[in-house]
């Protein structure tokens, strides 16, 4: 839950898989390339450490720090975009992302708040998260992605 002085945006979605395969898949580059559309994220996933989103083509979509890591359960990264400078301008988002076993599952919830009321960010993550959750679930229950854009 947030206060009235930020926005927020959460998903949540089951997948059958392990705990210990989903976290693979949310931190290993390459596994990452296959449902975030060519995009992988550069760091060393350990707190303190910083944080990349690297594009296909090399250029860097949003920087940040990991702020705590608890594998195979949660992580916080601090996340702000530096391609749009509207989006940049509005500084840095909290990213949450928590893996739960569910009967023979894990539910994954993926939370992003801003500490602002009104946020263009939370808005464009709203509109990404599920497209990127969705080619993931996929890829681990059939080994396939959905969407290739």
């Amino acid at each position: 839950m947030t206060d009235v002085g930020s926005s927020s945006f959460v998903y949540v979605t089951f997948i059958r898989t392990t705990p210990e395969q989903l976290w693979a898949a949310l931190t290993d580059p390459e596994c990452v390339k296959k449902y975030w559309f060519g995009v992988h994220q550069d760091t060393e996933w350990k707190a303190g450490a910083p944080w990349r989103l690297v594009l296909a083509d090399g250029r860097v979509a949003d920087t940040g720090e990991i702020l705590e890591i608890d594998r195979p359960r949660r992580m916080v990264i601090k996340w702000r975009n530096e391609f749009r400078p509207e989006l940049k301008e509005e500084g840095y988002a909290r990213c949450t992302i928590e893996l739960e076993p569910v009967e023979g599952a894990v539910k994954l919830t993926i939370a992003h708040v801003m500490d602002r009321p009104v946020s263009k960010f939370i808005e464009a993550v709203s509109s990404g998260w599920p497209r990127i959750l969705s080619n993931l679930k996929s890829l681990l229950e059939t080994g396939e992605v959905v969407l290739k854009t």
